[in-house]
């Protein structure tokens, strides 16, 4: 067969595949409709012109406009008028068409769907929108006090327990879980995130910190140029706490200012706070911290994904390997690094067709500016009802301490300028984030830990390295260095047994400081919380919810797996199989012919 026929069979068989995935029914919680005649109250307003005495948009035909160009997704309407803008030097909105394009590869950015958003009254919505406000209330706290359950976390999460009395179950909330071994949620287990390994050791994943060649300095290697981890230290102040502040942001005004954001005086640091986790997804490449991670454990030689033993290029990345061929182009670290980048675009179209197409869901800061006016809101538009009252009142214990910090019920934000200028659901961070440590659970063997190792070779040289490795037996033989003829030069084998290890930074930053008391951390873990931590970090910052996170993950993770199912096709003499494990705990299995 010729080999033009091979290549047209495998795009045949590519399309075929994604023709027959089933295009789901999008469905959204029915807040746009339900809301619409009080000038579409729990609808995405941002960037029109706002009532000033309620918060609401001024004119309903504004939204409209917006809406029918966001259904006929042409770009022309943004440009020419059609859709009003304030009347303010303003931002713009980002990409609302973009869900209207396709790709030649991976699903189709309307084949895969969210689960509608927790309506407005709903208990589900009243409990992460406490989370976010007491995130905010946490934004200055060094992230121990996420583990030691320090006063300031203890006595929110106690209120976020009060809140559990409602509808929230042991495990969760049905759809949507927290990690919780109990029917409370603990220090150690708030805010964190939704997969196996978040609860476990430190907040911030160890990708967020360490290096690949000497860990502890924080630096990795990017070929050779390198990436540090520190970050700019952000002023501990908090924006968008008064009315007028707050409504010029909506009105789209573009009041980011970094002379004042930044505190000038002080060094980067290590990520210590929520606030400096805010910063980091600022202004991050969005694919940015999985493609650090890819940096970082391709530095670590950390194993790849057991089937790939028999593999192209999967000898490369073994330490000692004996074989005469290794991977660069295939399965090696470009194929790897490609991926993970690559696949972020994918997500960034299907997320946009949710937040502007399906769902147009309001962002926190906009949420609480309703409940700032919840009465004005119902007495205007809900006679003899409180219908936002009541949802407030859901709140209170949360609201109380944000007023007692702020003086009102508005949202503290970390930005100046809030949230972008597109919908809260899904959240573009958090699909992205599915998608690309999703490819990396694909390639890496998740079953590693992060040890602190000692070699001795039986010529009494000791090597001492941190790195992702495979459990290993004490005094077992655990890899060989091999001279370019084949022959063994050196055995290591492990003097005593591995040491856990992870890393915190110190009091101000400044450095990591080692940690050897806690259980071990396996590379599943650290990348879960590396999708929850940026994710997450969104939330501390003001601009997402919990629901946006989890629901998004997951979408992101569908369509990376649609991805690497039609390049399995592509591989057409190696016995191509992966096993991903999910974040809901699940293993899938591509390949394998």
């Amino acid at each position: 067969m010729s080999r033009s026929r091979i290549s047209y069979d495998v795009r045949v068989a590519a399309a075929d595949l994604a023709r027959h995935r089933t295009h789901p029914v999008h469905k959204a919680n029915g807040d746009e409709q339900r809301y619409a005649p009080a000038n579409h109250a729990l609808s995405f307003t941002k960037g029109l012109e706002h009532d000033k005495g309620t918060g609401l948009v001024a004119d309903p035909a504004h939204y409209l406009a917006f809406r029918r160009a966001i259904d006929e997704g042409l770009i022309t309407a943004f440009q020419d008028g059609t859709v009003p803008p304030a009347g303010v030097k303003g931002r713009q909105w980002e990409a609302p068409t973009a869900g209207v394009v396709t790709d030649l590869q991976g699903p189709d950015a309307q084949a895969v769907t969210m689960a509608p958003a927790p309506a407005m009254g709903s208990d589900e919505l009243a409990y992460e929108m406490a989370e976010v406000y007491e995130l905010a209330l946490l934004r200055d706290e060094h992230l121990d006090t996420f583990e030691g359950g320090l006063t300031a976390t203890s006595k929110l999460v106690a209120s976020l327990n009060n809140l559990n009395k409602m509808q929230y179950t042991a495990d969760g909330f049905p759809r949507r879980p927290r990690k919780s071994g109990g029917k409370h949620i603990t220090p150690q287990q708030a805010f964190r995130g939704s997969s196996p390994g978040v609860v476990d050791g430190p907040y911030l994943s160890q990708f967020m910190l360490i290096g690949n060649g000497n860990v502890e300095d924080g630096r990795i290697g990017y070929g050779p140029q390198q990436i540090d981890q520190r970050v700019p230290v952000a002023a501990e102040k908090d924006w968008m706490t008064a009315w007028d502040d707050w409504l010029a942001v909506q009105n789209g005004a573009n009041v980011r200012d970094n002379d004042t954001l930044f505190d000038a005086k002080a060094p980067r640091r290590f990520i210590k706070t929520p606030r400096d986790l805010a910063t980091y997804v600022h202004d991050d490449a969005l694919y940015q911290a999985y493609l650090n991670a890819c940096l970082i454990l391709l530095g670590m030689r950390a194993p790849l994904d057991p089937a790939f033993k028999q593999l192209s290029g999967a000898g490369s990345q073994s330490s000692g390997s004996a074989w005469q061929a290794g991977g660069f182009a295939l399965f090696g670290g470009p194929h790897i690094l490609t991926l993970v980048t690559e696949v972020a675009t994918r997500g960034l179209k299907a997320v946009r067709f949710q937040k502007f197409n399906n769902h147009i869901r309001l962002r926190p800061e906009t949420l609480a500016g309703r409940i700032e006016k919840a009465k004005t809101i119902d007495d205007i538009h809900f006679v003899g009802q409180e219908v936002f009252q009541a949802f407030a009142q859901k709140l209170q214990h949360t609201i109380k301490a944000v007023k007692k910090a702020s003086g009102n019920a508005l949202l503290p934000m970390a930005f100046q300028e809030g949230s972008p200028m597109h919908p809260a659901y899904g959240a573009g961070h958090a699909t992205v984030a599915g998608a690309c440590v999703t490819i990396l659970k694909a390639f890496f063997d998740t079953g590693a830990i992060l040890v602190d190792r000692k070699y001795e070779t039986l010529s009494g040289k000791v090597i001492e390295e941190i790195a992702f490795r495979t459990p290993a037996r004490k005094n077992a033989v655990v890899f060989e260095e091999v001279t370019p003829d084949g022959t063994v030069q050196e055995r290591f084998s492990l003097k005593r047994d591995d040491k856990p290890v992870a890393f915190r930074p110190d009091a101000d930053g400044a450095n990591l400081v080692k940690d050897n008391k806690g259980g071990f951390l396996t590379l599943e873990g650290e990348l879960n919380k590396l999708a929850a931590n940026i994710s997450i970090g969104r939330n501390m910052a003001g601009v997402h919810y919990f629901s946006d996170y989890y629901d998004s993950l997951r979408m992101g993770e569908e369509i990376a797996i649609g991805m690497l199912e039609e390049q399995a096709l592509c591989y057409i003499t190696d016995p191509f199989v992966m096993s991903i494990p999910t974040f809901d705990g699940d293993v899938v299995r591509i390949g394998g012919r």
